[in-house]
């Protein structure tokens, strides 16, 4: 151990050493950053690069007339399906529609309730985790990250797969029916010996039931007295709903797709979609606005419009919050007028706010939106219309149903893996080729010196 630690400082030292020659190697002078490259993958007006084509899902936030983009609505569609309606028509009935948008998104049509059931079926098998899977995969090797475990336990399913390397369309489709009845529970047992083993909590670990929806079930696993309400799960099963697809531009999806397109297994490609969202400026921008949130209410009297103003606008100074000189929850690559998920939690949130007295809360959110909007315009000098994108009250929701935190991503991931996997399928049958971009090389050429001739770029003592 002694050594161990001995080898660890000095590298550290060496590391340490060499500190600005290794930033100074690392850094591109951004005069090589010419007109043509793609930075991000985006143009020169913030939309994606397109590089494909796809019939899952839709993202329309503008339209374009004579080349110019014109502000619009925002629409989401599952495979030509405004996800609004679907939403509504579950609301209305009083069911549970989540199962039904995975079907959707796979399949590529609305089940009848025969094929639904089935579907189900196959999805109920797998929310029971193999044997020994919670035991010798997530409580012998528990994290602090529950992302990170969620990654390594896709990773692991491949060695419970009889046949994980087929790529045809039969078994992707039965791996992917598997990965989304499994995914809620990995989430749900990883919290559960997380806050056992580094928070200090007692250890509660669930079993699914077989009779119940998705969102009734992880609000099952997840809470120790097993208890929710049947509104409750009916918020959290519009959650799933709204978060289980967004087009094949977003991040992680794309890196879904980029894998997918060299012909590696399922969870190797999921895997790498876990890892992305995973990110900070990808699937924990709800977290983001959370912390954002709790500066302002440090700071701003709620009801003094003014008052708001002046901490916004310290904000967006980065003389307050975490200094990024943003405001999280606040416009987006192609929403421009709404984004319709931002409008369906607003819609339906707004009572169970009441009830859970967090409607103070939900008026602040809404007065950030309100007065931030223009705010951000202003700086930008930029008369483009706005909006709150879904992040802005995601993560209030999330709150308002007893989620952890650090459970935010993890349950974006149980949604979203619908998507990816659709995503993937499509991607492995139509892509046809392997994605390979390319990066302009900027270096100079230099003579290869012997040993003797080389100068240390380090402190000998």
């Amino acid at each position: 151990m002694e050594k161990k630690n001995y080898e660890s400082e000095v590298l550290q030292q060496y590391i340490g050493s060499l500190r600005k020659h290794i930033q100074k190697e690392y850094t591109i002078n951004p005069k090589h950053f010419r007109d043509d490259i793609k930075l991000g993958l985006r143009n020169s007006d913030g939309t994606g690069v397109t590089v494909g084509v796809s019939q899952v899902g839709s993202v329309r936030g503008y339209t374009v007339e004579d080349g110019v983009r014109l502000p619009a609505p925002g629409r989401l569609y599952y495979r030509g399906i405004e996800l609004n309606e679907i939403v509504e028509a579950h609301r209305q009935a009083n069911t549970f529609g989540f199962e039904e948008v995975a079907y959707l998104l796979l399949m590529g049509y609305l089940p009848t309730q025969k094929e639904l059931d089935h579907f189900n079926e196959i999805m109920n098998q797998a929310k029971n985790l193999p044997n020994g899977f919670t035991e010798d995969m997530i409580m012998k090797s528990p994290s602090r990250n529950i992302m990170n475990k969620l990654a390594r336990s896709v990773l692991s399913l491949y060695s419970y797969d009889d046949n994980p390397d087929d790529t045809s369309i039969q078994n992707m489709l039965l791996q992917s029916v598997k990965l989304i009845g499994a995914f809620p529970s990995i989430v749900a047992n990883a919290y559960s010996v997380k806050r056992h083993y580094f928070d200090g909590g007692s250890l509660h670990i669930h079993r699914p039931e077989k009779n119940l929806s998705t969102a009734e079930n992880f609000l099952r696993m997840i809470r120790p007295d097993t208890n929710y309400t049947e509104e409750e799960a009916h918020l959290l099963d519009m959650m799933l709903m709204v978060h289980a697809e967004h087009g094949g531009g977003n991040n992680s999806t794309f890196v879904c797709r980029a894998l997918s397109s060299s012909g590696t297994d399922t969870y190797s490609a999921i895997a790498g979609a876990v890892g992305s969202l995973k990110g900070p400026l990808h699937g924990g921008a709800n977290a983001k606005v959370m912390e954002m949130f709790r500066y302002i209410k440090a700071n701003v009297n709620p009801k003094d419009d003014g008052s708001i103003k002046d901490y916004l606008s310290k904000l967006l100074s980065g003389e307050a919050g975490d200094g990024s000189g943003k405001l999280y929850g606040l416009g987006h690559a192609v929403y421009t007028i709404s984004d319709p998920r931002a409008v369906l939690l607003k819609k339906y949130a707004q009572h169970i706010a009441e009830l859970k007295g967090y409607d103070e809360d939900f008026r602040l959110l809404q007065k950030v939106e309100e007065l931030g909007i223009p705010m951000i315009q202003e700086r930008h000098n930029s008369d483009t219309p706005m909006c709150a994108n879904v992040d802005m009250y995601s993560g209030l929701v999330y709150t308002m149903l007893g989620i952890p935190e650090d459970v935010f991503t993890p349950l974006f991931a149980s949604a979203r893996i619908v998507g990816w996997c659709a995503n993937r399928i499509e991607e492995v049958v139509s892509g046809r080729r392997i994605m390979r971009p390319a990066y302009r090389a900027v270096i100079t050429k230099v003579p290869y010196l012997p040993v003797e001739e080389r100068k240390t770029h380090f402190m000998d003592d």
